[in-house]
């Protein structure tokens, strides 16, 4: 069956292995039958610093409250043109797919700009009632995948289990558990390319683009990573891990279901 598939992707240079990359997943599926959306942060030179300027009608003027206002605007529908259609976006699709390079540890700012200004108070957070209620696992987007495909520089030592950079899972928990999980998405084991940087060949760049096929090939029946949902039963209060759940482990490994269940 036919789906809609939103692609994010955040590199100002059109010859980049990222936008390279982007370019498969076009390709690969509109072949699959899937319509794609496209979010070119850097074409659209989209507005990365969530600033006063998001909300041009103010219930305080005198001091400015992110959550008040951003609530205000999304409830009124006087958000600003921009974020509204990337929401409108997000709304429509059956899955997300975020693709960019590795920055100091990170996202580029272009692209936590567009989360920032795009996952409004009483959409993203604050969902339904207002409250905390609604979030890892429920939320506005349930129902709804994603898949982060991310380009590291360094090699894939540098991001193994006692590798010097950290685990890459580890480093983007706040993107895949927190932006992702967090407004219901079914997040996917995210897809690395590392040495990003130095890829010189045609038989190297083959293989990487070969890789990238068969995780799209598999972006609506690979499992999801086990995140642990806030209303399933293993936060009883909607703030602390049980006692009984993952007992012993702490930190963002027990967040995971598998990693210490098994």
């Amino acid at each position: 069956m036919a789906k809609k598939v939103l692609i994010v992707y955040a590199h100002p240079e059109p010859t980049s292995l990222t936008r390279q990359l982007v370019d498969v997943s076009i390709e690969a599926l509109t072949a699959q039958g899937h319509e794609v959306i496209q979010s070119d942060l850097y074409g659209m030179r989209w507005k990365a610093v969530f600033d006063a300027e998001d909300f041009p009608s103010r219930t305080n003027p005198e001091r400015l409250s992110y959550i008040m206002e951003s609530g205000h605007a999304y409830a009124t529908g006087q958000q600003t043109a921009d974020v509204a259609a990337e929401q409108a976006k997000l709304l429509a699709v059956d899955a997300v797919i975020l693709q960019f390079p590795l920055w100091w540890y990170g996202l580029p700012a272009i692209l936590k700009g567009w989360i920032d200004r795009v996952y409004a108070f009483g959409f993203a957070y604050g969902y339904k009632n207002g409250t905390n209620e609604y979030r890892f696992g429920d939320g506005i987007l349930k129902g709804k995948r994603a898949l982060v495909n991310v380009m590291a520089g360094g090699p894939a030592a540098d991001y193994g289990p006692r590798g010097i950079n950290g685990p890459i899972d580890q480093l983007l928990f706040p993107l895949t558990h927190g932006a992702l999980f967090y407004p219901g998405m079914d997040v996917l084991p995210t897809h690395a390319v590392y040495g990003a940087g130095p890829v010189s060949t045609s038989e190297e760049m083959d293989a990487i683009k070969a890789a990238w096929r068969v995780r799209l090939a598999g972006l609506f029946i690979d499992k999801p990573i086990p995140f642990r949902s806030q209303n399933g039963g293993d936060f009883p209060d909607r703030h602390t891990m049980a006692d009984h759940v993952a007992p012993g482990q702490t930190g963002l490994v027990a967040h995971v279901a598998n990693l210490v269940d098994a």
